[in-house]
């Protein structure tokens, strides 16, 4: 009966690990705004976009019809940021900085884990869990910290940071009425179609190269416009352009100095904090867990199963952060508020959606088998005692 039990523990655990696979390319969440200036035929979902762990991605799909022909789909991204920046709301890349940069890490962090609840023979364990920690740290360390660190990220987020920076704000910040503006939007957006065609047909090494090779280009020419004594040389690590990104999205439509500068220092720090508090956390498991009588040994699984919780609280969080840290530079002023975390909501003229997407299904799966993985433990170390 115990090993009996024990095997089923670590098939679900093993399934388990292999959602997480999954759970990091799907889509978590979507959101989408639709108004009457919308019209169905060619926004049949609204403006709509799309949460995964590593970045924010366009949700709007390619028109197919007799009177609209379109290439390749508008980006709703920048539609969205578009429509956002007149109350005053920062681009959506402003948010979730420090998580979308180090969810590759936290992702095979839970996995390490998971793998070391598998086995209930302390020396395994630890040396499993030892081996594991280790690489993720060198890895870490090697993507933000050290020069051309970029590489070693992920292709999505590398992806996702280009997306954030694809935009021409300076036709958009004259006056312009909302209409022109999305007008404008619209027609740079399919103009571009066919580099982005030619883009998406490319090997996707190659395509991550070409990616990092534009991030330096064009973080060189923001050098080129500062003061020569806050000239930065291009390292290409991941705490370069964590910082200077986060920056460069707060200014996108409102560049005031005095506001971004002390945002972008808490957030470069709180960067290095989750860094270090990370490989805090990992020594600790290793130590803590020693023992697989030790309570600390559910340590291992229930991060795991929390993760749906987690996702919640923190989107909830940032939402919160857009509707309460409005710039005083948007073109029409609103009262602070809070976004529709789930359901339908109103603001202004658009209706908002939000919704969990594919990912989120699978986030719940992954913590129901845990659930039950964990309860098969438990009975098996209650029948062993």
């Amino acid at each position: 009966m115990t090993n009996r039990r024990s095997l089923v523990a670590n098939v679900l655990v093993l399934a388990a690990i292999g959602l997480l696979v999954a759970i990091y390319i799907a889509p978590i969440w979507w959101v989408s705004l639709t108004a009457p200036n919308y019209p169905e035929e060619a926004f049949p979902d609204g403006i709509r976009i799309h949460f995964h762990m590593n970045g924010v991605f366009n949700g709007c799909e390619k028109i197919q019809k007799d009177e609209i022909t379109e290439d390749i789909a508008i980006d709703c991204v920048h539609e969205m940021d578009t429509i956002n920046h007149y109350v005053g709301m920062y681009p959506i890349a402003a948010g979730g900085v420090i998580e979308r940069a180090f969810s590759p890490f936290l992702v095979s962090m839970l996995a390490v884990m998971l793998a070391g609840f598998m086995f209930t023979k302390p020396g395994l364990r630890t040396g499993v869990l030892s081996v594991g920690f280790a690489v993720i740290v060198g890895w870490m360390y090697m993507t933000y910290y050290s020069d051309d660190g970029l590489k070693y990220q992920n292709a999505g987020y590398i992806e996702a940071l280009i997306t954030a920076l694809d935009q021409d704000t300076e036709t958009e910040q004259k006056e312009m009425t909302p209409g022109d503006a999305l007008i404008a939007r619209l027609k740079a957006s399919l103009g571009e179609s066919e580099e982005q065609q030619a883009s998406a047909e490319q090997e996707p090494e190659n395509k991550k190269a070409n990616n990092i090779e534009s991030l330096r280009v064009t973080f060189e020419k923001d050098q080129e416009r500062s003061p020569v004594n806050e000239r930065e040389q291009w390292n290409g690590s991941g705490a370069q352009m964590l910082s200077w990104h986060y920056e460069k999205n707060l200014a996108r439509y409102f560049n005031v100095p005095e506001e971004i500068t002390p945002l972008v220092a808490n957030m470069s720090t709180a960067a290095d904090a989750v860094f270090w508090l990370l490989i805090a956390a990992m020594v600790f498991l290793v130590v803590a867990t020693r023992k697989t009588n030790s309570k600390l040994y559910w340590l291992l699984v229930i991060p795991s199963i929390l993760l749906p919780v987690f996702f919640i609280i923190d989107y909830s969080a940032w939402l919160w952060w857009y509707g309460h840290t409005l710039n005083d530079m948007g073109a029409f002023t609103v009262k602070p508020f809070m976004p529709t975390v789930f359901g339908d909501g109103k603001v202004a003229q658009f209706t908002t959606h939000s919704y969990p997407h594919t990912g989120f299904g699978l986030m719940v799966l992954f913590a129901a088998l845990l659930i039950i993985a964990a309860n098969q433990r438990y009975k098996q170390f209650n029948i062993d005692k």
